[in-house]
Protein backbone atom coordinates (compact mmCIF):
# COMPACT_ATOMS: atom_id res chain seq x y z
CA UNK A 1 0.00 0.00 0.00
CA UNK A 2 1.46 3.57 -0.97
CA UNK A 3 2.05 5.52 1.64
CA UNK A 4 -0.65 8.00 3.21
CA UNK A 5 0.08 11.67 2.40
CA UNK A 6 -1.82 15.21 4.01
CA UNK A 7 -1.25 18.40 3.61
CA UNK A 8 -2.28 21.97 2.50
CA UNK A 9 -2.91 23.65 -0.77
CA UNK A 10 -4.63 26.93 -1.44
CA UNK A 11 -6.34 28.43 -4.61
CA UNK A 12 -5.71 32.09 -5.29
CA UNK A 13 -6.71 34.31 -7.98
CA UNK A 14 -8.64 37.32 -9.18
CA UNK A 15 -11.87 37.87 -7.57
CA UNK A 16 -14.91 36.13 -9.08
CA UNK A 17 -12.07 33.16 -10.83
CA UNK A 18 -14.09 30.73 -9.79
CA UNK A 19 -11.93 29.48 -6.59
CA UNK A 20 -14.97 28.78 -4.47
CA UNK A 21 -16.91 26.89 -6.86
CA UNK A 22 -13.90 24.89 -7.46
CA UNK A 23 -13.25 24.00 -3.76
CA UNK A 24 -17.02 23.39 -3.22
CA UNK A 25 -16.84 20.77 -6.16
CA UNK A 26 -13.36 19.37 -4.75
CA UNK A 27 -14.79 18.82 -1.45
CA UNK A 28 -18.10 17.64 -2.45
CA UNK A 29 -20.01 19.80 -0.06
CA UNK A 30 -20.99 23.38 -0.03
CA UNK A 31 -18.71 24.50 2.49
CA UNK A 32 -17.30 28.16 0.99
CA UNK A 33 -20.14 30.57 -1.02
CA UNK A 34 -20.32 31.29 -4.47
CA UNK A 35 -22.00 34.75 -5.98
CA UNK A 36 -21.55 36.32 -8.98
CA UNK A 37 -20.64 39.16 -7.41
CA UNK A 38 -17.05 39.52 -6.87
CA UNK A 39 -14.74 39.51 -3.18
CA UNK A 40 -17.69 37.64 -1.74
CA UNK A 41 -15.39 35.04 0.02
CA UNK A 42 -13.92 36.95 3.37
CA UNK A 43 -12.51 34.09 5.31
CA UNK A 44 -9.31 30.93 4.27
CA UNK A 45 -12.15 28.99 3.96
CA UNK A 46 -10.44 25.12 4.64
CA UNK A 47 -12.56 22.33 3.12
CA UNK A 48 -10.85 18.66 3.48
CA UNK A 49 -10.52 15.85 0.41
CA UNK A 50 -10.41 12.78 2.00
CA UNK A 51 -9.38 9.93 -0.03
CA UNK A 52 -8.49 6.17 0.72
CA UNK A 53 -4.57 7.46 0.44
CA UNK A 54 -4.56 10.83 1.52
CA UNK A 55 -6.32 14.19 3.02
CA UNK A 56 -6.35 17.21 1.08
CA UNK A 57 -6.80 20.51 2.89
CA UNK A 58 -8.31 22.90 0.82
CA UNK A 59 -8.41 26.73 1.35
CA UNK A 60 -10.41 29.00 -0.32
CA UNK A 61 -8.66 32.80 0.36
CA UNK A 62 -10.29 35.89 -0.86
CA UNK A 63 -9.44 37.46 -4.20
CA UNK A 64 -6.72 39.64 -4.10
CA UNK A 65 -6.96 42.93 -5.51
CA UNK A 66 -5.70 46.16 -5.13
CA UNK A 67 -7.57 47.62 -1.81
CA UNK A 68 -9.33 50.76 -1.01
CA UNK A 69 -10.34 50.12 2.14
CA UNK A 70 -8.50 48.36 5.74
CA UNK A 71 -10.13 45.40 5.30
CA UNK A 72 -9.45 45.13 1.51
CA UNK A 73 -5.81 45.23 3.02
CA UNK A 74 -6.24 42.87 6.18
CA UNK A 75 -8.03 40.46 2.94
CA UNK A 76 -4.94 40.92 1.34
CA UNK A 77 -2.33 40.04 4.09
CA UNK A 78 -4.68 36.83 4.67
CA UNK A 79 -3.79 35.55 1.38
CA UNK A 80 -0.38 36.42 1.23
CA UNK A 81 0.11 34.50 4.84
CA UNK A 82 -1.83 31.68 3.79
CA UNK A 83 0.41 31.10 0.65
CA UNK A 84 2.99 31.26 3.06
CA UNK A 85 1.78 28.21 5.26
CA UNK A 86 0.15 25.79 3.06
CA UNK A 87 2.11 22.83 0.64
CA UNK A 88 1.25 23.74 -2.78
CA UNK A 89 -1.07 26.78 -4.51
CA UNK A 90 -3.42 26.79 -7.68
CA UNK A 91 -3.67 29.71 -9.41
CA UNK A 92 -7.22 30.28 -10.98
CA UNK A 93 -7.64 31.81 -14.33
CA UNK A 94 -10.90 32.24 -15.89
CA UNK A 95 -10.96 30.64 -19.08
CA UNK A 96 -13.90 33.11 -20.41
CA UNK A 97 -11.46 35.81 -19.47
CA UNK A 98 -8.58 37.33 -21.16
CA UNK A 99 -4.85 36.93 -18.78
CA UNK A 100 -4.54 40.53 -17.75
CA UNK A 101 -2.47 42.84 -15.88
CA UNK A 102 -4.11 42.01 -12.33
CA UNK A 103 -3.73 38.11 -13.19
CA UNK A 104 0.02 39.11 -14.39
CA UNK A 105 0.90 41.31 -11.21
CA UNK A 106 -0.47 37.83 -8.90
CA UNK A 107 1.81 35.54 -11.31
CA UNK A 108 4.96 37.79 -10.52
CA UNK A 109 4.00 37.67 -6.71
CA UNK A 110 3.66 33.81 -7.31
CA UNK A 111 7.01 33.82 -9.20
CA UNK A 112 8.76 34.75 -5.92
CA UNK A 113 8.00 32.08 -3.62
CA UNK A 114 10.61 29.52 -4.02
CA UNK A 115 10.52 25.94 -3.50
CA UNK A 116 6.77 25.36 -4.17
CA UNK A 117 4.54 24.10 -6.77
CA UNK A 118 2.20 26.61 -8.29
CA UNK A 119 -0.66 25.15 -10.39
CA UNK A 120 -2.02 27.50 -13.12
CA UNK A 121 -5.83 26.21 -13.72
CA UNK A 122 -8.10 27.41 -16.03
CA UNK A 123 -11.75 27.53 -14.94
CA UNK A 124 -14.72 27.98 -16.14
CA UNK A 125 -13.93 25.73 -19.18
CA UNK A 126 -17.56 24.97 -19.83
CA UNK A 127 -18.28 28.11 -21.33
CA UNK A 128 -15.68 28.68 -23.96
CA UNK A 129 -15.04 26.56 -27.17
CA UNK A 130 -11.98 24.99 -27.66
CA UNK A 131 -10.37 27.12 -29.51
CA UNK A 132 -10.68 29.52 -27.59
CA UNK A 133 -9.62 27.67 -24.25
CA UNK A 134 -6.14 26.74 -26.43
CA UNK A 135 -5.58 30.10 -26.76
CA UNK A 136 -6.11 30.93 -23.15
CA UNK A 137 -3.92 27.70 -22.25
CA UNK A 138 -1.19 29.72 -24.08
CA UNK A 139 -1.94 32.89 -22.93
CA UNK A 140 -1.12 31.26 -19.45
CA UNK A 141 2.16 29.39 -20.34
CA UNK A 142 3.39 32.69 -22.15
CA UNK A 143 2.96 34.80 -19.03
CA UNK A 144 4.58 32.32 -16.46
CA UNK A 145 7.48 32.39 -18.94
CA UNK A 146 7.37 36.66 -18.86
CA UNK A 147 6.85 35.99 -14.86
CA UNK A 148 10.26 33.84 -14.75
CA UNK A 149 7.28 31.12 -13.11
CA UNK A 150 7.70 27.41 -14.13
CA UNK A 151 4.11 25.85 -13.56
CA UNK A 152 3.99 22.44 -11.84
CA UNK A 153 0.83 22.05 -14.53
CA UNK A 154 -1.45 23.66 -16.65
CA UNK A 155 -5.10 22.54 -16.26
CA UNK A 156 -7.61 23.21 -17.66
CA UNK A 157 -10.74 22.61 -15.18
CA UNK A 158 -15.04 22.96 -15.18
CA UNK A 159 -16.05 23.15 -11.41
CA UNK A 160 -19.54 23.25 -12.83
CA UNK A 161 -19.77 20.39 -15.49
CA UNK A 162 -17.48 18.18 -12.86
CA UNK A 163 -14.56 18.05 -16.17
CA UNK A 164 -11.05 17.17 -14.50
CA UNK A 165 -11.97 17.72 -11.02
CA UNK A 166 -10.50 14.48 -9.74
CA UNK A 167 -7.51 14.67 -11.70
CA UNK A 168 -6.45 18.40 -10.37
CA UNK A 169 -7.46 16.53 -7.07
CA UNK A 170 -5.18 13.94 -8.05
CA UNK A 171 -2.71 16.42 -9.47
CA UNK A 172 -2.69 18.67 -5.84
CA UNK A 173 -2.36 15.22 -3.57
CA UNK A 174 0.87 14.29 -5.78
CA UNK A 175 2.83 16.77 -4.54
CA UNK A 176 1.66 16.60 -0.47
CA UNK A 177 4.30 15.17 1.95
CA UNK A 178 3.65 12.09 3.20
CA UNK A 179 2.16 12.04 7.01
CA UNK A 180 -0.86 10.86 8.81
CA UNK A 181 -4.42 12.54 8.24
CA UNK A 182 -5.05 16.03 9.84
CA UNK A 183 -8.98 16.19 10.39
CA UNK A 184 -11.28 13.10 11.15
CA UNK A 185 -12.29 11.43 8.18
CA UNK A 186 -15.90 12.44 6.93
CA UNK A 187 -15.59 15.84 7.77
CA UNK A 188 -15.43 18.30 5.45
CA UNK A 189 -14.33 21.55 7.27
CA UNK A 190 -13.01 22.70 10.25
CA UNK A 191 -14.97 26.38 10.20
CA UNK A 192 -17.45 27.04 13.07
CA UNK A 193 -21.34 25.95 12.21
CA UNK A 194 -21.78 29.86 13.67
CA UNK A 195 -19.11 31.14 10.41
CA UNK A 196 -20.75 28.85 8.04
CA UNK A 197 -24.75 30.56 8.83
CA UNK A 198 -23.24 33.59 8.39
CA UNK A 199 -21.88 32.94 5.16
CA UNK A 200 -25.01 31.18 3.94
CA UNK A 201 -26.92 34.22 5.12
CA UNK A 202 -24.62 36.80 3.50
CA UNK A 203 -24.67 34.84 -0.31
CA UNK A 204 -28.82 35.02 0.01
CA UNK A 205 -28.66 38.99 1.01
CA UNK A 206 -26.03 39.29 -2.14
CA UNK A 207 -28.24 37.83 -4.19
CA UNK A 208 -29.65 40.57 -6.96
CA UNK A 209 -28.28 43.49 -5.24
CA UNK A 210 -26.69 46.33 -6.45
CA UNK A 211 -22.98 46.50 -6.94
CA UNK A 212 -21.51 48.94 -4.48
CA UNK A 213 -23.55 47.34 -1.78
CA UNK A 214 -22.14 43.37 -1.27
CA UNK A 215 -19.07 44.95 0.23
CA UNK A 216 -20.86 46.92 2.56
CA UNK A 217 -22.25 43.67 4.19
CA UNK A 218 -21.11 42.02 6.80
CA UNK A 219 -23.07 39.57 8.99
CA UNK A 220 -22.58 38.22 12.86
CA UNK A 221 -24.38 35.26 14.53
CA UNK A 222 -25.30 36.72 17.60
CA UNK A 223 -26.53 33.52 19.41
CA UNK A 224 -27.47 29.90 18.58
CA UNK A 225 -29.53 27.99 21.13
CA UNK A 226 -31.84 24.87 21.29
CA UNK A 227 -35.45 26.26 22.16
CA UNK A 228 -36.16 24.80 26.06
CA UNK A 229 -39.20 23.01 26.59
CA UNK A 230 -39.29 21.01 23.15
CA UNK A 231 -40.09 17.67 22.96
CA UNK A 232 -36.98 15.75 22.41
CA UNK A 233 -38.11 14.39 19.11
CA UNK A 234 -38.85 17.66 17.73
CA UNK A 235 -36.23 19.69 18.63
CA UNK A 236 -35.81 23.78 17.07
CA UNK A 237 -32.54 25.43 17.11
CA UNK A 238 -33.21 29.84 17.94
CA UNK A 239 -30.52 31.43 15.56
CA UNK A 240 -30.37 34.97 16.04
CA UNK A 241 -28.62 37.28 13.21
CA UNK A 242 -27.08 40.82 12.56
CA UNK A 243 -26.87 41.92 9.29
CA UNK A 244 -24.31 45.22 9.29
CA UNK A 245 -24.48 47.64 6.53
CA UNK A 246 -22.73 51.09 6.63
CA UNK A 247 -25.61 53.76 5.65
CA UNK A 248 -29.12 53.91 6.03
CA UNK A 249 -30.56 53.71 2.58
CA UNK A 250 -28.46 50.31 2.30
CA UNK A 251 -30.26 48.89 5.04
CA UNK A 252 -34.14 49.71 3.63
CA UNK A 253 -31.84 47.48 0.40
CA UNK A 254 -31.80 44.60 2.57
CA UNK A 255 -35.27 44.64 4.41
CA UNK A 256 -36.82 45.72 0.86
CA UNK A 257 -40.75 46.98 0.42
CA UNK A 258 -42.34 46.28 3.80
CA UNK A 259 -39.75 43.96 4.87
CA UNK A 260 -40.22 41.15 1.73
CA UNK A 261 -36.28 41.24 0.70
CA UNK A 262 -35.45 40.13 4.06
CA UNK A 263 -38.13 37.73 4.40
CA UNK A 264 -36.90 36.03 1.12
CA UNK A 265 -33.02 36.09 2.56
CA UNK A 266 -34.62 34.46 5.88
CA UNK A 267 -36.44 31.73 3.37
CA UNK A 268 -33.94 31.00 1.42
CA UNK A 269 -30.63 30.81 3.64
CA UNK A 270 -32.97 29.13 6.70
CA UNK A 271 -33.63 25.70 4.02
CA UNK A 272 -29.41 25.35 4.07
CA UNK A 273 -29.10 26.19 8.17
CA UNK A 274 -31.42 23.47 8.80
CA UNK A 275 -29.38 20.96 6.16
CA UNK A 276 -26.11 22.16 7.92
CA UNK A 277 -27.56 21.69 11.46
CA UNK A 278 -29.61 18.64 10.31
CA UNK A 279 -32.58 20.33 12.76
CA UNK A 280 -35.43 22.68 12.46
CA UNK A 281 -34.42 26.35 12.89
CA UNK A 282 -36.49 29.59 14.25
CA UNK A 283 -33.76 32.23 12.32
CA UNK A 284 -34.58 35.87 13.61
CA UNK A 285 -32.70 38.22 11.18
CA UNK A 286 -31.54 41.98 12.02
CA UNK A 287 -30.60 44.68 9.93
CA UNK A 288 -27.75 46.97 11.48
CA UNK A 289 -25.69 50.11 10.76
CA UNK A 290 -22.42 50.20 11.41
CA UNK A 291 -21.10 53.62 10.03
CA UNK A 292 -18.04 52.71 7.49
CA UNK A 293 -17.04 50.07 9.11
CA UNK A 294 -14.74 48.63 6.02
CA UNK A 295 -12.46 51.67 7.57
CA UNK A 296 -12.80 51.54 11.16
CA UNK A 297 -10.39 49.47 13.08
CA UNK A 298 -12.30 48.55 15.84
CA UNK A 299 -15.54 47.75 14.05
CA UNK A 300 -13.62 45.42 12.20
CA UNK A 301 -12.25 43.45 15.15
CA UNK A 302 -15.89 43.33 16.10
CA UNK A 303 -17.14 41.84 13.25
CA UNK A 304 -14.68 39.56 12.85
CA UNK A 305 -11.65 40.77 10.81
Amino acid sequence: MSEFRSGFACFVGRPNAGKSTLTNALVGGKIAITSSKPQTTRHAIRGLVNRPDAQLVLIDTPGLHKPHTLLGERLNALVRSTWSEVDTIGMCLPANETVGEGDKFLIRELAQIRRKPVFAIATKTDLVKPDKLRDHLLQIQQAGIDAGLTWQEIIPVSAVANDQVDLLAELLIGTLPHGPALYPEGQLTDEPEETLIAEIIREAALEGVRDELPHSIAVVVDEMVPRPDRPEDKPLIDVRVNVYVERDSQKGIIIGKQGARLREIGTSSRSQIEKLLGTPVYLDLHVKVAKEWQRDPKQLRKLGF
